[in-house]
């Protein structure tokens, strides 16, 4: 089976680039999964970034909601990178689509992959209390997402100013 690896943190914390080393370090050529939707410009100015860090060896599949199929289309042929969980969640809420339903999913596809994943989150649930229920419902399924996929994961990182903090270590640590 392949190995997962699940890193989170709150914004620029340096999540994106540990991920990006890491699974170019399973494997040369990889898979990008972007799951990032650009609305406007400046959501598109750091598309734009994230693209110009990454050289020839990364293949990109813009995949903004079917991560499951992704996954699965992929799997055997390299290590893939999930960048990121945070905003497939916001694009599955946008959709109206089965969260619970969708995480479950997500879940059973990372235990039959046979190639490395690894994937990038957010940790939204460190600040204050959202003020409207739209934000709070979010926060709680971000959550939710990030508990299910932690306890999947062979491995569990915290970014901190760019330093990974081992939170769930592989079985043979």
């Amino acid at each position: 089976m392949g190995k997962s690896i699940l890193i989170t943190g709150g914004a620029r914390s340096g999540k994106s680039a540990l991920a990006e080393r890491w699974t170019l370090e399973a494997g040369n050529p990889a898979f990008y999964i972007a799951t990032c939707r650009a609305y406007d410009d400046e959501m598109a100015a750091r598309i734009a970034e994230h693209q110009g860090r990454r050289g020839p060896e990364w293949q990109t599949i813009a995949e903004p909601t079917r991560l499951v199929e992704a996954l699965q289309e992929t799997d055997g042929q390299a290590p893939r990178l999930v960048d990121c969980l945070t905003l497939w969640l916001s694009n599955l809420m946008e959709d109206e689509a089965d969260v619970a339903a969708e995480t479950a999913r997500l879940v059973a596809a990372l235990e039959a992959q046979h190639s490395t994943v690894v994937l990038v989150t957010n940790e939204v649930g460190l600040g204050i209390v959202p003020e409207n229920a739209l934000a709070r419902a979010f926060r709680d399924a971000q959550g939710r997402l990030n508990q299910a996929i932690a306890e999947v994961a062979d491995e569990v990182y915290l970014a901190v100013a760019g330093q990974p903090l081992k939170v769930k270590p592989n079985a043979h640590d």
